[in-house]
């Protein structure tokens, strides 16, 4: 806790903090690279140094955008070396996650994942199912409106069994029927690269968060980058739909 920043206040850091991880391809071409695996694999390396970062300063949950629903859509080799560096680094990085004390967590449709994915992401899931100081949860084959429409369909079923009644549904059992059920809605979303877009991202969750978005790629997004985008998230207001004053009084 020595390596944080004096200027940060440690009582007002945000409990959930979602990244969508942008710039890799970009990075690598930059860099003069060929082929743009160079800069997931730097990615990797970033992500690995912003979870650490984030466990230190007491950030509860850190949810990354790992692979959308329409990066199926990117060539065929990409996607297939992307499925690899997944299977490769999740088990590169199980004492990383052991020795901070961090659960991993996925969200998304990670059924029709390959199954070697599929197998090794569970079993580091299972192996740091008690680590309680962070939560890590990747969103694999995550779209948040395949989300929304996979919550409307099982709330609809409910209903129509007799289960529920369609007076019942409320902001509450929609929250319980999405993937991150468990998991607080994000305070901060951080976007790199210079994108101004959520892209599918957490669509209902992101409702009241703050919105951070830099240029820096995400292979160079650093510990004081996180350190930058909290200062900000510190010094704005969050009203919730309330008046300044209102704020004030509580």
């Amino acid at each position: 806790m020595s390596e944080v920043p004096n200027d940060i206040d440690l009582s007002r850091i945000p409990k959930h903090v979602a990244i969508i991880m942008d710039g890799n391809g970009r990075w690598a071409k930059k860099q003069g690279f060929l082929t743009r695996m160079r800069g997931h694999e730097i990615g990797v390396e970033a992500l690995r140094d912003i979870a650490t970062a984030s466990a230190e300063i007491g950030i509860e949950y850190l949810t990354v955008y790992a692979f959308s629903t329409e990066n199926w859509n990117r060539p065929k080799a990409e996607v297939g070396a992307l499925m690899e560096l997944l299977v490769s680094t999740l088990g590169k990085e199980l004492d990383t996650l052991q020795k901070n004390e961090i659960r991993l967590n996925s969200i998304g449709q990670t059924d029709a994942l390959p199954k070697k994915c599929q197998r090794e992401l569970n079993e580091v899931k299972d192996a740091t199912r008690n680590n309680k100081r962070m939560t890590l949860t990747l969103a694999l084959n995550y779209g948040a409106k395949t989300e929304i429409v996979n919550a409307v369909q099982t709330i609809s079923e409910k209903v129509a069994s007799g289960e529920m009644k369609s007076t019942d549904i409320d902001e509450s059992v929609i929250d319980q029927h999405m993937f991150t059920a468990d998991i607080p809605h994000p305070d901060l979303l951080i976007r790199t690269s210079g994108e101004y877009r959520i892209s599918n991202y957490l669509l209902w969750q992101i409702a009241y968060s703050e919105l951070y978005f830099t240029p820096v790629l995400w292979p160079d997004f650093k510990k004081h980058d996180l350190h930058d985008a909290i200062r900000t998230y510190q010094g704005r207001e969050r009203r919730f739909g309330k008046t300044s004053e209102q704020i004030q009084s509580t």
